[in-house]
């Protein structure tokens, strides 16, 4: 790929992806962004096992399951990870209803929609990586 285009790749995932995040970033603490998601992506690994685990064990105690989405829904509002955080919101529901089946089912789709975001920022912190070296 030449330089312009990878550029321009990268200008094209940065508005689509991390307007207010990027706002943060500046000339003193250039690996901000990379930074954020690696620990989104830490934090989201260790919530999803607890959320398993949870899940898994019985009785399911709804409360805990509540806190452990509220946390995760926090992380992914906080990098603008509005499909995530929309599925993380119909799971907590879910808790508050009480209702084991809908908290499997919606955390099913929390993970898928996780899936897609995680794949996404890796596209994109693979072009700013390369972008970066050809400048």
């Amino acid at each position: 790929m030449d330089r312009n285009r990878l550029h321009n790749q990268v200008a094209s995932m940065r508005r689509s992806l991390f307007d207010q995040l990027e706002e943060l970033q500046d000339d003193t603490n250039p690996n901000f962004v990379q930074e954020v998601v690696t620990l989104f992506y830490n934090d989201s690994a260790r919530l999803i096992q607890n959320i398993e685990q949870a899940l898994n064990s019985g009785p399911i105690d709804f409360c805990k399951l509540d806190d452990y989405m509220h946390q995760f829904k926090g992380s992914s509002s906080s990098i603008g990870a509005k499909k995530v955080t929309n599925e993380c919101t119909a799971f907590r529901e879910y808790c508050n209803a009480e209702n084991a089946e809908g908290c499997i089912r919606s955390f099913q789709q929390v993970k898928q929609e996780y899936a897609i975001l995680k794949r996404k920022l890796e596209v994109y912190l693979q072009t700013v990586r390369q972008a970066s070296q050809t400048a």
